[in-house]
């Protein structure tokens, strides 16, 4: 072991380096499932993607710029700003909204999702479902 790898080596403030930003229990992990790490930039005031959801499964966040307007079916509108976590449970849960919430800075993301093989990504939701799903979508304020 040459002197560079031994413990003593090592700076002992890698021990104090570690943050945790989020700790969740996924609701499913589909069988197969593999991941990917996406980075999202969105000019100042972009609305963001349209309605969609991640079939795959669930997905994890992180804003490392800006802030960013999030909302998931069945929860109220809320404003994620950098060093902030996000996640979605993936399935049938229409994610509204991942807007740029501000219209004067960019508003950048990282995403990870669990991904099944040869199904997308991301499906957008169509505007009879979204209608059929209406009371399922909480006001902000609530």
């Amino acid at each position: 072991m040459t002197e560079a790898t031994t413990p003593e080596a090592y700076d002992p403030s890698w021990e104090s380096a570690l943050t945790v930003v989020q700790e969740v229990t996924p609701p499913f992990i589909p069988y197969g499932a593999h991941a990917m790490t996406v980075v999202i930039d969105y000019p100042p005031g972009s609305a963001g993607a349209p309605p969609h959801r991640h079939p795959g499964g669930p997905a994890f966040g992180f804003v490392l710029e800006g802030e960013m307007l999030f909302e998931l079916e069945g929860q109220p509108p809320r404003v994620v700003r950098a060093g902030e976590a996000f996640w979605e449970p993936g399935g049938e849960v229409i994610h509204y909204s991942d807007a740029n919430n501000r219209d004067d800075v960019r508003c950048r993301f990282t995403v990870t999702m669990l991904c099944v093989p040869d199904q997308p990504m991301l499906v957008l939701v169509d505007a009879d479902e979204l209608a059929a799903r209406a009371h399922l979508r909480v006001p902000p304020g609530r």
